[in-house]
């Protein structure tokens, strides 16, 4: 996806990133973390607003800085980064609401096409998963890389 992003500062093992949000309401720092799960090879990837005083992600807020789709675009950013270096790991993501979980879907229904080029997309519904389905009211998401053939 050609779309505009942030600048990301990755932490060390490519398991988090930082960036900044610029719109109406300022400069908010900004976090992604990609921790692993029980389950292997599963990731959990979580987003928000950084706070500065605990280094925590605030999943929560709404910032409403008027860049959101800029702030997608960054975070499908960071899942080829994290993916790049973590092949075989699976990613799963939510929204900390429904409305949040309901924003991410039209996003990924919205750019599907490009990225089913480089990724397995599933949606869960009543607590089974199936391959992502436009307009279909998932209760989470998880993704996979798809493995590259590289031709010399």
């Amino acid at each position: 996806m050609k779309l505009d992003r942030y600048e990301v500062k990755a932490g060390k093992k490519l398991t988090s990133f930082q960036f900044i949000s610029e719109g109406p309401k300022g400069q908010i720092p900004k976090m992604i973390q990609f921790t692993a799960t029980n389950y292997k090879d599963l990731y959990n990837l979580a987003f928000g607003d950084l706070q500065i005083e605990t280094g925590q992600i605030n999943d929560i807020v709404i910032s409403n800085n008027g860049d959101s789709e800029m702030v997608l675009a960054t975070v499908v950013a960071t899942v080829y980064a994290f993916t790049d270096i973590y092949s075989d790991a699976w990613v799963y993501a939510t929204g900390s609401t429904q409305a949040r979980t309901r924003l991410y879907r039209i996003g990924v229904s919205k750019y599907i096409t490009e990225v089913e080029k480089d990724f397995l997309v599933y949606g869960q519904i009543h607590n089974e998963w199936e391959p992502f389905v436009k307009d279909v009211d998932y209760e989470a998401f998880v993704v996979k890389r798809k493995k590259r053939n590289f031709e010399l």
